[in-house]
């Protein structure tokens, strides 16, 4: 339906700026006040259910009482003759992931951008009000240098129908329906989730700490921290991935910033500053270290942390070779400074290196488990391992497979002594070639009984066809 030249209560839509997947925005001007306003007219089938609308108007009202110049104004949310409208401020300047497709953005200019977006979300959070779609592209920057949060209130209508009626599933399935019709915008947002948000679990202020804290490592690295190459593998890695420390994408960067993003991404939301007001007390003193020139000293426990994920990137044997080094160390030492014979040490060895083997094969033994209960899932065609990446090739990857999975990835690396975690990803999209392709190659460990593995004449004569 056209809408530029119509008119929803007193505002008459002049231009169309953009589509989404929550709907369309257009320039408009509020006829009795004489200014521009960014009107947002919300997709039907998101305001269809009552109840879900009922409570966005809810909270998107309550969402306009917050002011705050880093927060962009909620003038009015209303309905029209069916028609769900949000007239917000209009500003004018470029998102922060154009900033960063540019890259116009150095260090101090990312600072600031957080610390005044931390700032703004700092009063949403004393009103009780979570963001919940904070990303690079709901962060607009002005001509003058001012950062704007856009969309408070939005991301409700991503919520369940009812709390009574639906499940943390649901809402995941809703969010995989999204994922289908438009994947544009849910790919954008799904590498900006928390955890619990990747695992439909219900979310508090310190999601949004999390999310502020991919933007920032956006900002200063130019990569985001969780990748995936589907919203469900991106959001796998979210849940289970530690992203690489921002100080060793970019070693010019002061310990102090990895320290803070760090704590932004942790996995628990206990483990996060508990809210942006905390965020933007850390992000002060930074900015002001880093005006002044000022280089601040980590933690003593921060610093053996860093040191030891430095260790675990650069040795080319990753968790083993830590084990295998530090076995060697200690049979040296036993050798130097005490008066044991080497027979003694030879046989300390051999016992070390037996304990080393039966905790690895235990990986091996829990991954064979891991398998056994994968491959009774119904949808499941087939089961590919290499290395600590398994590939589980499904039928049709619903979010109750997916939060099934995650639950026993997470299982088998938390009862991990050490070692690399495992990885799982789960696929519905190949072609019937590139499936063939899969049950030909090698580290097949399941294929489900009425799957037929063709013959390659047969494979060959259909692609001359």
């Amino acid at each position: 339906m056209k809408m530029v030249g119509k008119e929803l209560k007193h505002f008459k839509i002049e231009k169309l700026l953009g589509k989404g997947g929550m709907g369309v925005v257009y320039r408009a001007r509020d006829v009795r006040l004489d200014r521009p306003v960014a009107l947002k007219v919300l997709r039907a089938d998101l305001t269809a259910n009552a109840d879900r609308r009922r409570r966005f108007l809810r909270e998107a009202k309550a969402a306009s009482a917050v002011t705050h110049p880093a927060i962009a104004q909620i003038y009015d949310v209303d309905e029209v003759s069916g028609t769900t409208f949000i007239a917000m401020e209009f500003v004018e300047g470029k998102t922060v992931s154009q900033l960063i497709d540019k890259r116009e953005l150095d260090l101090i200019g990312s600072v600031e951008i957080a610390f005044q977006v931390a700032e703004g979300l700092k009063k949403a959070h004393e009103a009780n009000i979570v963001h919940r779609d904070i990303k690079s592209d709901n962060i607009m920057v002005t001509r003058d240098g001012h950062a704007k949060l856009l969309d408070f209130g939005l991301a409700k209508l991503l919520d369940p129908v009812s709390a009574d009626e639906e499940s943390d599933i649901q809402g995941m399935k809703e969010t995989e329906t999204y994922s289908h019709t438009q994947p544009g915008i849910v790919m954008g947002t799904a590498a900006y989730m928390s955890p619990e948000q990747a695992r439909g679990l219900p979310v508090n202020q310190a999601s949004d700490v999390f999310s502020m804290g991919v933007v920032i490592y956006e900002m200063v690295t130019g990569e985001l921290p969780f990748k995936g190459d589907t919203p469900l593998d991106t959001m796998h890695s979210i849940a289970f991935d530690e992203a690489r420390p921002v100080t060793i994408i970019r070693q010019n960067l002061p310990p102090e910033l990895h320290r803070i993003v760090s704590r932004c991404l942790r996995k628990r939301p206990s483990d996060r500053y508990r809210n942006a007001g905390a965020l933007a007390a850390d992000l002060k003193r930074l900015k002001h270290d880093i005006e002044s020139g000022i280089q601040r000293s980590i933690p003593a426990r921060e610093r053996v942390r860093m040191f030891f994920e430095g260790i675990k990137i650069s040795l080319p044997f990753g968790p083993t070779g830590i084990a295998v080094a530090v076995i060697g160390l200690a049979l040296a030492a036993l050798v130097i400074f005490t008066k044991m014979e080497t027979g003694a040490v030879i046989a300390l060895g051999v016992l070390a290196l037996l304990f080393y083997r039966y905790v690895r094969n235990r990986k091996n033994r829990m991954l064979k488990r891991f398998t056994s209960k994968i491959s009774k899932f119904p949808e499941v065609q087939a089961i590919i391992r290499r290395d600590d990446h398994i590939t589980i090739i499904v039928e049709e990857a619903k979010a109750k497979t997916y939060l099934r999975i995650n639950s026993l990835v997470d299982m088998v690396n938390k009862k991990l002594y050490f070692g690399k975690n495992i990885e799982a990803s789960v696929r519905d999209d190949l072609s019937p070639d590139e499936f063939q392709g899969f049950l030909r190659g090698p580290s097949v460990t399941y294929v489900r009984d009425d799957i037929v593995l063709k013959p390659k004449t047969e494979l060959e004569s259909e692609e001359n066809k």
